[in-house]
């Protein structure tokens, strides 16, 4: 981010020192209307449609996610795309899958995600059950079949005595379906609270004066039309370009986002709303992936979604408030793997035309 000037440094303290001259009950309306538009997140793992989270099923899932024999070239993990120490995502502009291919797509983050009314910036998975097994079978990113993988877990003793565990009302428990129901009860516990929760739990001081600026921005701006609820987006769709379109370089004329699902023509160029959670560690940005400062990404969004040509100290209070959205992340220990025997399948690293 571009370092700011004197000038823009005292306005901006002064805007926050305006606000905290305020006193302690203006500090509270402001808290009282966020909550008119935002949700802290749960402090338990949300519980998902269709699929009771279990210990066992959460333990099976954490191995799924980190295993790249799930992969045809056994190179791929969800984890490649999905870093769960790097924000949650890659950190690319769109993601290198199967020979080395190059996805059309940024990869949103995986924290949260269970929070999202659907998966995938088109919203094209209903769930995180249906999101995992996309990857997976997709020729650009793991290249897999469904039997491939099944026949790779059961040639793993260790993996059938998991599955049994983790699904044992059922006789045969290594499925396709049955994984994706253990990666989404593993993806389910991926939550990040961050200091804007302690702030809508009642610590006002968990937020900076800067910080508090910046969330009046964001109500005031209209950023919250979009970016509301427990994720700060997420929950529906939305032109980009709703005012003034982007050009090609952020918003490439070959991707009309949900049209490609609903063939309708009011969707092309609409995509899900970002979820902001995390969104100062998860650059680039928009699901092409080609705005790399979160500075510029707030400048853009004001433009093409609010025809608000932001300034300097707007912008960067705005900036501040999305940094109170970096969320603690849990801990998760590297699982270890089990071994492959003698009916494993090999990798390939094919690309079939």
């Amino acid at each position: 981010m571009k370092t700011l000037s004197t000038t823009t440094a005292a306005v901006l303290l002064g805007a926050g020192a305006a606000l905290a001259g305020a006193g302690a009950a203006q500090a509270s309306e402001l808290r009282e209307l966020a909550l008119e538009y935002f949700k802290p997140l749960p402090s338990t793992t949300p519980a998902v449609a269709d699929n009771r989270i279990t210990p066992e099923k959460i333990e099976l899932g954490k191995a799924l996610f980190f295993d790249p024999r799930l992969s045809a070239s056994g190179i791929f993990s969800c984890n490649s795309c999905h870093n769960l120490g790097t924000g949650g995502d890659d950190n690319l502009e769109t993601s290198i899958g199967h020979g080395w291919q190059k996805g059309p797509r940024n990869a949103p983050t995986v924290f949260n995600a269970v929070l999202n009314v659907a998966q995938f910036w088109d919203g094209r998975a209903e769930d995180l059950k249906a999101q995992a097994k996309g990857p997976i079978q997709a020729g650009v990113e793991m290249a897999n079949t469904p039997p491939q993988v099944v026949s790779t877990l059961k040639s793993m003793p260790q993996y059938v005595a998991w599955f049994e565990g983790a699904f044992p009302e059922v006789a045969d428990p290594v499925t396709f379906d049955n994984l994706a129901k253990a990666i989404e009860a593993f993806e389910a516990t991926l939550i990040t609270p961050a200091p804007f929760d302690a702030y809508l739990n009642g610590d006002e001081l968990a937020l900076s004066d800067l910080q508090k600026a910046g969330l009046q921005l964001f109500m005031d701006k209209g950023c919250v039309a979009c970016h509301g609820g427990v994720n700060l987006g997420g929950e529906a769709y939305y032109p980009f370009g709703l005012i003034e379109k982007p050009g090609a370089e952020i918003l490439p004329a070959g991707d009309k986002g949900r049209f490609a699902i609903t063939e309708t023509a009011s969707d092309s160029y609409v995509f899900r709303a970002a979820p902001l959670r995390n969104i100062a560690a998860t650059a680039p940005y928009f699901h092409s992936g080609k705005v790399w400062e979160l500075d510029q990404a707030v400048a853009i969004m004001g433009v093409s979604q609010l025809g608000e040509d932001l300034d300097e100290q707007e912008v960067a209070a705005i900036v501040a408030f999305l940094e109170s959205l970096t969320g603690e992340v849990p801990e998760v220990t590297y699982p270890i793997l089990p071994i492959e025997t003698a009916t494993t399948p090999r990798p390939t690293a094919a690309v079939e035309n």
